[in-house]
Order: C-alpha cells, then structure tokens, then sequence
C-alpha cells in the first residue's frame, strides 16, 4: 500500500483562515486529519476511514464519508481538502479550478521526509504546534533505537541480524522503500539486497535464511493471498515456521507517517532478543 501514494506534494493554499470544512480523499490524509483536526472541523473523510488498515479508524468512527469524486466533494463546499493519492495526479488542477484549496499530503521515502511531512500537513490543518511535538517525539523514538552504522560494526561490534519482509501476496522490498528504512532504524539489515518492490526470493531462500521474519497483513483479509502467491511455496512457508516472526500490523506501514514507530518498535525489540550479547 505505501507504493500508492503520489510522489509529488503540492504547497497547501488555504489563505490565511483557519480550515473549518475538511474534507479528506484517502485513508492516508485520512491519519494526518483525524491527528491534526477536531471532528467538529472534519466534513468527511474517505470510505477507507474505519478500514482495518486505518490506522486512527476508532476516531472516525461515527463521522461521514465521501468518494474522492470532484462532484461529490465540491457539492459539500469544503475550505479545505487533504489528500495523498485520491482523486487521482489531476485532483489539485481539478479542485483548483472549482476554487477549493487542497494540501496534498508528501511522499516520504525516509525518516527525515517523515518528519517534514507531519510539520508541513499540521500546519496546513492550523496544528503547527502539535505537527512540531508529533514530529519531536517521532524523532525521539527513532533515536533511542539507533545502533551502529556499518563501519563501526567492523570493530567489535556484533554483526545485525537480518529480516525479510513478507507479505501475503509474496512480494518484499528491498533498498529505496520506506520498508527497507524501517528495518534498517530497527537495527536489521534487510535481507532483500535488491532495490524496489520485488517477490520473494524463492530461490535464495532455499539456501540462504534471515534471522527473521517481518509479517505484514497476515493478521487481516488485506492482500489475501491467491493459491498461486509465492507466500505459499514451501520455501516460504518453512521461513514462516522456523524463523523469529514478528507480525507487522497493515495499519503500521500503510502510510509513512509517526506510526511506522509502531512497527519498528516492535522490529527492534526481536532483534534486540536475537543478539544477546549487545548491551543496547
């Protein structure tokens, strides 16, 4: 899912009001407005809003919904509309000719995006505050968990176990992801060296085996998996069944966005068990 969202980011162009009708397109914005807005400020958010891989879907619970359709939204008259990938690439050309403002919600690739992603959305939703404490505290979680770079562990240091991501429908992702940055803040190194989403390397994995196992969405019915998916190969089934797993909840990884601490809270504690002899 975190390959869904619009690499490109629009500046947000809401005046100098505060926003009192927002409107949200997909359950990514959905995150940054149930975060940064109060209900009474939140006109309706997407049909995905309370989906299990919502990750705030109990707070919006109870509050309306709307397609990202230009017609249907307009017709609500919104002073505001969030959004990452709804609507489509032509959405902010498309509103802004009906005159609706629209922040669209940034593509973050790594941590540092992350960070200015929840500033720059927060202050878009008149949170700027709160986006800059959100963000302080995302940085802190991040930082409590580094571990030596490379270099430093050539020089005493333990080597980190490795950790291959895993989906249902048999696809992981290797350097250049958000995914691949998350192991890597969790104190693993990724066992898929190749960059870019890609399936499982069966063959690879009939002779050669990660520490452990990063489980995504196989708690839910989200990307379920054909008979035909790779996940089910014998080869991956046994990785499954021998290797540390830690399962990675849809809603941690879906966005990048404060949250994917979550996942990589977790990540790290198994790997933390995996090793020791580390003093972290």
């Amino acid at each position: 899912m975190l390959g869904g969202c619009s690499p490109g980011a629009s500046a947000p162009n809401v005046g100098d009001g505060r926003p009192e009708r927002i409107v949200s397109l997909d359950f990514c914005a959905d995150q940054y407005v149930l975060r940064f807005a109060d209900r009474r400020r939140i006109l309706a958010l997407s049909p995905d809003a309370e989906r299990d891989f919502s990750y705030l879907s109990k707070r919006a619970a109870g509050l309306p919904t709307v397609r990202p359709v230009a017609e249907d939204v307009i017709v609500l008259k919104p002073d505001l509309v969030v959004r990452s990938y709804g609507g489509g690439p032509q959405a902010p050309a498309m509103f802004a000719r009906a005159g609706v403002p629209v922040h669209t919600v940034g593509w973050a690739e790594d941590f540092p995006a992350i960070l200015q992603t929840i500033k720059d959305t927060a202050q878009a939703l008149d949170a700027a505050d709160e986006g800059h404490r959100v963000a302080v505290e995302t940085r802190r979680r991040r930082e409590a968990l580094r571990s030596p770079d490379p270099p430093a562990r050539t020089q005493g240091h333990p080597p980190r176990p490795t950790a291959l991501y895993m989906t249902p429908a048999g696809v992981t992702s290797g350097p250049g992801s958000l995914i691949h940055e998350m192991l890597i803040a969790a104190g693993l190194d990724n066992f898929q060296t190749l960059p870019g989403w890609r399936t499982l390397p069966l063959e690879r994995l009939a002779y050669e085996q990660p520490d452990l196992i990063a489980a995504a969405f196989f708690q839910s019915l989200t990307n379920h998996p054909s008979g035909w998916s790779p996940s089910r190969h014998p080869v991956a089934q046994t990785q499954l069944a021998q290797r540390t797993v830690v399962p990675i909840e849809g809603a941690w990884t879906a966005c990048g966005a404060w949250f994917l601490m979550d996942a990589v809270e977790a990540l790290a504690g198994a790997a933390a068990a995996l090793r020791p002899g580390d003093a972290r």
